[in-house]
Order: structure tokens, then sequence, then C-alpha cells
């Protein structure tokens, strides 16, 4: 059970990094964004592709940092597939979700992003092919933290936890204690009521992009790090994604964060009584669960 927990923490790190994005999103633009998770593939893509760029033009930074399978290229390559792909939700934006914003409702906005999640993946599987990459051809061993009970834990999955915690923080402390973190929570609560103060809403809209994607592109690559990558790696994490920013509450960030690490420990934890076939379905329970018994979720607000 330990065992089940701590896989659960470990993935439910990545889940949250994909879920504060999609939630800040799905409050401010009132929309459900399907293709949010497809963000996480091209940042994975993204790092995949400059990793080789870097190894490539100079050799040195394809040495592996300590006892990782993460090279000095793959941590260069996170950073610029972070900048890619809050480049990339920006660019969607602009020529999808924008004009349709103008001229119809959330639904259309919903019917919208159905189709920018199909375009994605399949230009991913057109330009990368469809079977599984990975990073490193390395075999990384596990490490046993505990013989009693019996414990492993790959040295990628706690650098992908460490690293997560760090970006949530840096993330808490911007909100906290910056004028754009005032900001960006002045805008979710209420878009008219900041725009009158004197906040520029498109400036916040497109910054919650850039944010969005980042974070997004950060938790494909920790995926991919200790897992492995593929097209229909957004499809994969949608429904967990979306059920952690539910279990949270639309428009908590904090919640989003929080929930990711409930779903994951939940999903893992149900590997125990169901056989691994099933285990898809836990997010579909989760999301009915919490919609049945607290509709907002853990930190929502009732919408006025």
């Amino acid at each position: 059970m330990i065992q089940h927990l701590v896989d659960g923490i470990l993935v439910g790190s990545i889940l949250s990094l994909g879920a504060i994005g999609l939630t800040m999103a799905m409050h401010m633009l009132r929309f459900a964004n399907f293709s949010h998770a497809e963000l996480l593939s091209i940042g994975a893509y993204c790092a995949l592709v400059f990793d080789g760029v870097f190894k490539a033009v100079y050799t040195p930074l394809g040495d592996v940092i300590g006892p990782l399978s993460l090279t000095w290229a793959l941590s260069l390559a996170i950073v610029i597939s972070m900048a890619i792909t809050g480049g990339s939700a920006i660019l969607i934006d602009r020529l999808v979700f924008a004009r349709v914003r103008a001229k119809g409702g959330e639904l259309s906005m919903v019917f919208a992003s159905f189709g920018v999640a199909m375009i994605i993946r399949n230009v991913l599987g057109l330009t990368f092919g469809l079977k599984v990459q990975l990073y490193s051809q390395d075999i990384v061993f596990a490490m046993v933290l505990s013989r009693d009970p019996f414990l492993l834990v790959k040295p990628d999955q706690i650098f992908s936890l460490v690293a997560a915690l760090i970006i949530m923080f840096a993330f808490h402390l911007v909100l906290s204690r910056t004028t754009f973190g005032y900001s960006l929570r002045a805008v979710a609560e209420n878009p008219q009521l900041a725009q009158v103060s004197g906040i520029n809403l498109n400036r916040m809209i497109t910054l919650i992009w850039i944010i969005g994607g980042g974070l997004a592109a950060a938790a494909g690559v920790f995926y991919g790090l200790t897992n492995q990558i593929n097209p229909v790696l957004g499809r994969d994490l949608l429904l967990p994604i979306f059920a952690a920013t539910i279990v949270g509450g639309i428009g908590s960030i904090y919640g989003a964060a929080l929930g990711g690490f409930l779903v994951g420990i939940a999903s893992n934890l149900a590997l125990l009584i169901l056989p691994s076939g099933y285990s898809p379905a836990m997010p579909f329970l989760i999301i009915l669960a919490v919609l049945i018994i607290r509709p907002t979720g853990l930190f929502g607000e009732e919408r006025q």
C-alpha cells in the first residue's frame, strides 16, 4: 500500500502542474478547454527535439546529471519547451479561441477545443510517428528507500516531484507577492470589475495562456522522463487533469494543486482492489463523486 501511495504522490505532482493552467483558463474564459492536455504533448516533444539539437551542437551536454537519466541538454530543453508551449497556447488562442469567443458562446468554445485537440494530436503523430519514444535509452534502476515496507523509487521520479514542487512554490510566490498575482486573482474573481479598475484584460488572458502552457510543458516533460512519450499522451492525461481541476474547485489554483495529488493517490490506491485495466475509469468515478457531493469542489465557490 505504501508503494502505491508514494507512486500516487509522484504522479499527482505532474497532474497538479497540468491542472493549474487548466483551472485558470476555465475560470477566466468560462469554458472547458479539452485541448489543454495536448499542451503537455507539445511540451514533451519540444523537449525531445531540442534535447537532440543541443547534444548535436555541443556533445558534452549529453552527459547525464548524477544518478538521473536527465542530461544537461534535456534540462536546457525543458526551459525552451516551456517557452515554446506558452507561445503555442497564445497562437492557438489567437487563431481559434479568440475568434470563436467573439462570435459564439461557451458551448462553441468547448467544441472548438475538441477540434484543436484532434488537430494537435494528429499533427504530432504525422511528424514524430505513432511509436513511443524515450528521452534516454539508458536503464535507470530504482532505489530501495525502505525494506519494511518494501519501497522502490526511481531517481527521475524524485527529481520530477521536487522540480514540480519548486515550480508550484515559485508560482505561489508570484501570486501572493507581486502585483501581477493580485491582478490575476482580481480578474479570476470578476473580469468585468477588474477591467473597470484599470486592469488590461487582454494582457492578463495572454499571460494566463503563457503560464498555463509553460506549466503544461513541464508536466509533459516530467511525465515523459518517468514514463514515455507518444502522440496520445495528452489524451491519456486529459481525464485525470480534469478530475484534479474539478476536485480542487474550478478557479482555485491551490485547489487544482491539491486535486492533482488527490487524484494521483486515489488512482494508484485503486490498483489495490481493481485490475490495472480498470484504473483509467478512476478519474470518471472521482469526477462523478465530486459533482454529486460537492459540485463546486473542495475550494471552489458558487458562481454568482
